[in-house]
């Protein structure tokens, strides 16, 4: 399977209560407008997903991470554009430095309880509340899932943890 690697990314306050998310409110035609989501992206040619990781944190948040775990991997058959294949590496964000900028191109940048994520109290995509509670898990574990889609909508997920 050919799949555009990315990574995701949840910031965590330092009372772990909390965790930076994007509003995707910016441009009409983003396939995420309206939604929270983690803040990532594409991973550029040589560039490994830990890096790019940070890269894209300081990107689109102005912060750097000092502190980062792999929370697991999704492969997302059939989400992007035109049915492109996507393979995310999520983690989670212990520990950075910096002022969070209150936004970027993509949207606003807000901190909303991890509670609120696991209740389902935002817009977000669907799909996302099948792994937020392995990356929110309060001893988690490194897991693998797969979650393919069409027309837009999860048809499934399956995980495995290590």
């Amino acid at each position: 399977m050919q799949a555009i690697i990315a990574t995701l990314g949840y910031v965590f306050s330092p009372d772990r209560q909390r965790i930076l998310m994007i509003r995707r409110n910016t441009r009409p035609d983003d396939v995420h407008y309206g939604y929270y989501n983690g803040l990532g992206g594409k991973l550029e040619p040589g560039e490994d997903v830990v890096d790019g990781m940070r890269r894209e944190i300081r990107e689109e948040a102005g912060i750097d991470c000092t502190g980062l775990e792999l929370a697991g991997t999704v492969s997302w058959p059939g989400f992007g554009r035109d049915g492109a294949n996507w393979f995310g590496f999520l983690f989670r964000i212990t520990a950075w430095t910096g002022t969070p900028l209150d936004g970027n191109d993509e949207g606003s940048l807000h901190w909303v309880e991890v509670a609120d994520v696991l209740a389902g109290k935002l817009p977000m995509w669907e799909s996302d509340r099948h792994f937020l509670p392995l990356v929110f898990a309060e001893k988690p574990e490194v897991f693998h899932g797969v979650m393919p889609f069409a027309s837009g909508r999860a048809l499934s997920w399956n995980f495995n943890t290590i």
